[in-house]
């Protein structure tokens, strides 16, 4: 029985050492040495200060903010550590139910907003987390974050353009703007 079980005991260890302590050692030290920011965790800071992660989003409520994606984690919104979306599928009556809220929640905060609301304004993505919007959900808000900041609505839209990151590798996926980005160069704009 020990001419068996201990070549596997040895087996066992060597592998649990090269798979599960030298392995991920030899890649973090790659990634922290070839892509720091990405492996510090993207995060953004100001004045020395972290803010959020590039990866995160962030729960926005401040009229003067864009506001993001709604986010389906619990206990909070935008929880990393229970990342998922809802799992309430199209046909969900509480899916439309949700929806129907978002909508009255953003034509209350700008009453004079007649547009279509953009769908990623009212919908939860699959991770609950993601801290892009589209274009035009941020064209959406321009009025009523210019209004609220006493801002013009032209240096609020130069601002949502400049702001706004093209297809990943040029050709996957549509333009999208992140929101704490895009809440941090607002902050940079002077009234008029």
């Amino acid at each position: 029985m020990t001419s068996f079980l201990r070549p596997a005991l040895v087996c066992f260890a060597v592998l649990t050492a090269l798979t599960g302590v030298a392995y991920p050692l030899v890649v973090t030290a790659l990634s922290q040495a070839a892509f720091p920011h990405e492996a510090a965790g993207s995060l953004v800071t100001v004045n020395g200060k972290v803010v959020g992660s590039e990866l995160i989003g962030q729960h926005f409520t401040d009229p003067k903010n864009f506001w993001g994606r709604p986010s389906a984690t619990a206990p909070a919104p935008y929880n990393a550590a229970q990342s998922g979306g809802s799992n309430l599928g199209p046909l969900n009556p509480a899916l439309a139910d949700a929806v129907k809220a978002r909508i009255e929640a953003l034509r209350m905060a700008d009453p004079g907003n007649t547009a279509p609301v953009p769908v990623d304004l009212v919908t939860a993505s699959a991770s609950g987390l993601d801290p892009h919007i589209s274009v035009a959900a941020a064209l959406y808000q321009v009025q009523r974050v210019a209004r609220t900041r006493g801002l013009r609505p032209e240096a609020v839209q130069a601002l949502v353009a400049q702001q706004a990151e093209g297809p990943l590798l040029g050709f996957l996926g549509e333009p999208r703007v992140n929101v704490l980005r895009l809440n941090l160069a607002l902050a940079g704009l002077h009234t008029r």
